[in-house]
């Protein structure tokens, strides 16, 4: 990721990147919106040494255009720029 996550502010606008990457080519996801808001959140997948045993992931919670809520989950594969 490129941005420190707690920069991410409610009311932002955003674009985010996303890549997952596979063995012949890479498929990516472009999604343009508003922070509603920035969150770890636990999965249900055990990590030892984590905080509760969990595995916590860093979310970003945005609203698009048309209304529509898109969580992303935020990894070393995801591109977020802030719109001024």
């Amino acid at each position: 990721m490129n941005q420190a996550t707690n920069s991410f502010k409610a009311g932002q606008r955003v674009v985010i990147t996303q890549q997952i990457p596979r063995q012949q080519e890479n498929w990516n996801t472009t999604v343009e919106g508003t922070v509603e808001k920035y969150e770890q959140r636990k999965t249900g997948s055990w990590f030892a040494k984590a905080k509760d045993d969990r595995l916590w992931l860093d979310r970003l919670v945005v609203r698009k255009d048309d209304g529509e809520i898109y969580v992303c989950n935020l990894d070393q594969f995801t591109k977020v720029e802030v719109k001024s």
